[in-house]
């Protein structure tokens, strides 16, 4: 019993994890929105550790919301050998 509701616990805590992972936006949303901004946040590594742009958003995800932020808009990206780089605004 106790380890089904581990399992419950777990299957929760990955499940709303993943729901508050920030969201890439639009400029145009952002302001709509009127939505506060809070900074930028920068992804560049080498030796192909952000290889796609899936890796690329995901990163940026995850430094948005160390950051406070709900929501972020890609203001410059490239791809640069294997790697991807961007520099992102970020929402709240």
């Amino acid at each position: 019993m106790k380890k089904a509701l581990l399992g419950t616990v777990l299957a929760f805590s990955v499940a709303s994890f993943g729901a508050s992972a920030a969201d890439m936006i639009s400029k145009d949303e952002a302001h709509h929105f009127k939505l506060e901004y809070i900074g930028n946040v920068t992804v560049g590594a080498s030796g192909g550790q952000i290889s796609s742009p899936s890796d690329l958003h995901q990163q940026l995800s995850k430094l948005a919301d160390e950051k406070g932020g709900k929501y972020y808009v890609i203001i410059a990206a490239r791809e640069h050998g294997p790697n991807f780089q961007a520099v992102a605004e970020v929402f709240k």
